[in-house]
């Protein structure tokens, strides 16, 4: 995200502050107001009201669509109304469609003016902010031409002393979480991804280890090894970043409150022997988004030095066919000793977090959350505006439905049932990988993972809701950043 953007916050008041707060030089202004008739004195309300009535429609149909007016000194003004009763996911989508009339221009500043109560006034204007510098950031595009203009300024009335940081941190998280999941395969392979996790580690300051294919050898990784095995460039590698927060007088570092964070990393995913057909091979260097998802929490959660002491683990690899690829009924060891007979190469997502899983366990965590693109039925249960979780302790997984709401990104719980996991017996293993039929594939998964977590209290989420055509919630990007809101918002209710 852009560094040098300022905000202004002024006084809802006086008319005369309104008026020089909306002239001069504007040029891209929105008006927020609660649902109903009422315009609060709002500038250029006669306009809109007159506009309105020529298409035979009320104010309060503002809450239903924005309106955009260009007006004669080359402005373009927005006026939306929000109804306070809807939730965080409503609003986030209504200010997305408000805002893309205004940023479509790609301006430098943006004028957003909020009415109504002091408590309407501040839910709009963090909301507003949040979906404004997330949609205002400039995302990697290849196209010749022009590059597009981020957004580098926000000027706010109708607030004043509002603090804004966490929605500033929290888009940026999603900016590159986002960022990274649009890198084509061919820019961000195993070794260059590495190489940019480096880079972010030495800015921010986290410590990082680097678990390679020589150091899994020794540490008997055969899961994540397994996988690794199709690619000859021998990359891969599981990412071990850490996190701990200035404490004042102390150095670094919170007692007893570590969080490990683990993240799917797959940079391209072809399903090896078992291999894709084109429809479903398309798109598949989105596989590593969990790993994404995780760096978007770790940079939100260190721009807000939460007092948590965070360890994230990213499985960075591709699952390719070759020669060496590792091809169905072999039986292979995990990293915990667990021997796995592989049924389906496709299925490599929980290969590399069993082994992955298994070392962020031994280091004692209070708390694991996982983030991976996991099963396709995980997408046929929810589509692709929400997403699953599934945790082995009902309160880590009421939390995250709770807070999914909370933040706009929608989560729905599914059981872990003991019985289902007679489907993984396996006549020569420990445990099958998966299963060769279709049903609650995503329930099986996180059977077969939780053998990998010890007795750690572990939240995975499966990322159906990774890409969205059109954008979803706050997001108007496909790919939608989905996982960053959530896992923050878990972070700040684990560390109380």
């Amino acid at each position: 995200m852009n560094k040098r953007d300022v905000i202004a916050l002024a006084k809802i008041g006086q008319q005369a502050d309104l008026a020089g707060f909306r002239g001069g030089k504007v040029r891209h202004f929105l008006t927020v107001l609660p649902a109903g008739e009422d315009w609060h004195d709002a500038p250029d309300a006669e306009a809109v009201a007159q506009s309105l009535a020529r298409k035979d429609k009320k104010p309060a149909d503002l809450a239903k669509s924005p309106l955009a007016l260009d007006l004669p000194d080359g402005a373009r003004s927005v006026f939306l109304r929000l109804d306070e009763g809807k939730d965080a996911f409503a609003w986030q989508a209504a200010l997305r469609q408000a805002l893309k009339l205004l940023l479509d221009e790609q301006p430098r500043t943006l004028h957003l003016a909020f009415f109504g109560s002091a408590a309407f006034r501040e839910r709009a204007a963090r909301t507003a902010a949040y979906v404004a510098w997330l949609n205002g950031t400039a995302m990697p595009t290849w196209k010749s031409g022009k590059p597009p203009r981020a957004l580098a300024r926000l000027d706010l009335f109708g607030v004043e002393g509002l603090d804004l940081k966490r929605e500033r941190a929290l888009a940026e998280g999603n900016g590159l979480c986002r960022e990274l999941t649009l890198l084509p395969p061919n820019l961000l392979t195993p070794a260059t991804y590495r190489a940019r996790v480096r880079d972010l580690a030495e800015q921010a300051g986290w410590g990082i280890d680097e678990y390679d294919v020589k150091r899994l050898k020794k540490l008997k990784a055969g899961a994540f090894l397994a996988v690794a095995r199709g690619s000859g460039h021998q990359d891969a590698a599981i990412v071990r970043l850490s996190y701990a927060p200035p404490v004042r007088g102390k150095g670094s570092g919170v007692k007893g409150k570590t969080i490990a964070l683990v993240g799917k990393g797959i940079c391209f995913d072809t399903g090896g022997h078992n291999l894709k057909p084109a429809r479903y091979m398309n798109n598949m260097h989105d596989d590593m988004n969990g790993s994404a998802v995780a760096l978007g929490i770790l940079l939100a959660a260190s721009r807000l030095k939460l007092p948590l002491n965070l360890e994230v683990w990213l499985a960075i690899a591709q699952n390719h066919l070759s020669p060496e690829a590792y091809t169905q009924n072999e039986v292979v060891t995990a990293l915990n000793g667990t021997t796995i007979e592989i049924v389906h190469t496709d299925a490599e997502g929980r290969m590399v977090l069993a082994d992955t899983l298994a070392l962020a366990a031994k280091e004692k965590p209070a708390t694991i959350m996982d983030f991976a693109t996991l099963t396709g039925s995980m997408a046929v249960a929810l589509g692709e505006r929400m997403s699953g979780v599934i945790a082995n302790r009902a309160d880590l997984a009421a939390r995250a439905v709770a807070a999914g709401q909370s933040c706009g990104e929608r989560v729905v719980a599914f059981p872990l049932p003991e019985d289902y996991d007679e489907a993984l017996d396996s006549p020569v293993a420990d445990v099958k990988q998966c299963t060769l039929d279709s049903e609650a594939d995503h329930i099986l998964a996180a059977l077969f993972l939780q053998r990998f977590v010890a007795d750690t209290p572990w939240l995975h989420v499966d990322l159906s809701a990774s890409r969205c055509k059109g954008g979803l919630g706050a997001a108007g990007t496909d790919i939608t950043g989905f996982g960053v809101g959530l896992g923050l918002g878990m972070l700040e209710g684990l560390g109380g």
